[in-house]
């Protein structure tokens, strides 16, 4: 069996040949590193050897011709490897400061699935406690029942240093990070918790979960996480057209890229050549639609605490915001310089800097408000998700956590009048003005109740 050849290079690693397949893990090439949006746009899409196409052609052929037996250009089976797929896998690595390997599967579930199932059997991870609901779903429903994992849930926010040494066991792999949470946008000082992984005598793996602020805005691999894991239909995509998710890992995690790989290939749960076509096409404009989602958001969360209609706002760009220190601490060098920028350009009107897109919010009142809300919008689509170019609103406790028992919904504050929104990259006058009127409709609903 011929060595895969990965960017150029030749790998004779016994991982690298997955399933009788040598298309194995191809790390980021070595090169000047260019500005984030420059990445974004040249990384994996150089232009076409054969035919000189400046964007990658789509490649849906799912066998390749071999010269000679196990002899062939890269590809055997598009399971193993696809054009596309190695194209934007090269770009994610890229987009992911500090990588140097990604990993794309055919969901953020998939991705999820994958990552539980490295650990092997009867393992023991660490979890945040207010993580999404589908990764909930899976470690207490799935993975515990099918390979023995156990999870301790921690409030990995304000837990204190002995109460998170607490929780670790002897087989403890895994401290599973999403940052902010999902959905009342707690932040997680990833450095802290990387700290406690590395003194832990079992010296388990940090994955975070950067989906909600996306490679722009947060860059854990250079705070000293193992793993970055992507629901790329969210941000990177960008576009709610495409179901995918990947996992992003440092240059001196290359045994487990290859472990990580040969699942991949094993399992099988491999995204298609157009959807990693479509993703890389929308990763291009990344940066440009993050600085948007950012603006825009941190507009409409000062609308909304300035409306007598809610109790609470929460998005930790706010000036007020209890954890805005940290959530600049949080900021990728690239996302800082834009923030700094905006900050000069804005001054104290501002009220706050750019902090991704996600704002979730307490309505005055409960169910019946919340609903009247999202069903009165006119921009923000009652819909799941999030990312997208479009403004979504939904209810987490009745859609997106709906899998979370209601006592630990409770518990994590994840009530009926919690509205959750994805602002999206429309004019911003106008999504504040749909706000403000679908928290007026809910108001009215309110007060007839209370005079009824």
């Amino acid at each position: 069996m011929t060595p895969a050849v990965l960017n150029g290079e030749a790998s004779t690693s016994a991982a690298a040949h997955t399933n009788g397949h040598t298309n194995g893990v191809h790390p980021l090439k070595k090169g000047t590193l260019d500005g984030f949006g420059t990445r974004a746009i040249h990384a994996g899409s150089e232009a076409n050897e054969e035919t000189g196409a400046v964007i990658p052609p789509i490649s849906l052929s799912t066998t390749y011709k071999q010269n000679g037996i196990g002899k062939h250009k890269g590809f055997e089976y598009s399971r193993s490897g696809n054009p596309n797929r190695n194209a934007f896998e090269t770009t994610l690595a890229a987009l992911e400061s500090g990588g140097a390997y990604a990993l794309a599967f055919s969901s953020g579930s998939a991705t999820t699935a994958t990552m539980l199932q490295s650990l092997g059997p009867d393992a023991h991870i660490i979890s945040v406690n207010d993580v999404y609901g589908g990764t909930f779903r899976y470690m207490t429903r799935v993975a515990s029942e099918n390979q023995g994992l156990e999870t301790t849930f921690v409030d990995l926010e304000n837990a204190d240093d002995d109460t998170i040494r607490a929780a670790f066991r002897p087989n403890t792999k895994l401290i599973w990070i999403e940052s902010p949470t999902n959905p009342t946008l707690r932040l997680i000082d990833i450095p802290r918790i990387v700290a406690l992984a590395r003194a832990a005598p079992s010296d388990p793996l940090v994955l975070v979960d950067n989906t909600f602020l996306s490679p722009f805005y947060s860059s854990p691999l250079l705070q000293g996480a193992d793993v970055v894991m992507h629901s790329l239909t969210k941000y990177v995509n960008g576009h709610s057209d495409v179901v995918m998710g990947a996992l992003v890992l440092p240059a001196h995690r290359a045994a487990l890229a290859d472990k990580l790989r040969f699942l991949q290939n094993a399992i099988g749960a491999v995204p298609s050549a157009y959807d990693c076509w479509l993703a890389q096409r929308g990763a291009k404009t990344l940066h440009l639609r993050m600085k948007a989602h950012g603006a825009n958001a941190l507009a409409v969360a000062r609308a909304l605490q300035r409306s007598p209609h809610v109790e609470e706002v929460i998005y930790p760009g706010l000036a007020g915001h209890p954890r805005n220190e940290l959530a600049y601490r949080s900021l990728s060098p690239h996302a800082r310089a834009f923030v700094d920028r905006y900050v000069q350009e804005h001054g104290d009107a501002a009220g706050g800097f750019p902090y991704g897109g996600m704002i979730s919010f307490r309505i005055r009142g409960g169910a019946q408000e919340a609903e009247t809300f999202l069903t009165s919008a006119r921009l923000f689509t009652l819909a799941e998700s999030l990312g997208g170019v479009e403004s979504l609103a939904e209810l987490p406790a009745q859609m997106t956590h709906g899998s979370i028992p209601p006592a630990e919904r409770a518990l994590l504050g994840i009530g009926d009048n919690l509205v959750r929104l994805s602002v999206g990259v429309e004019e911003v006058e106008d999504l504040i003005a749909d706000v403000e009127q679908a928290l007026e409709a809910a108001a009215a609903v309110s007060n007839k109740s209370s005079s009824a």
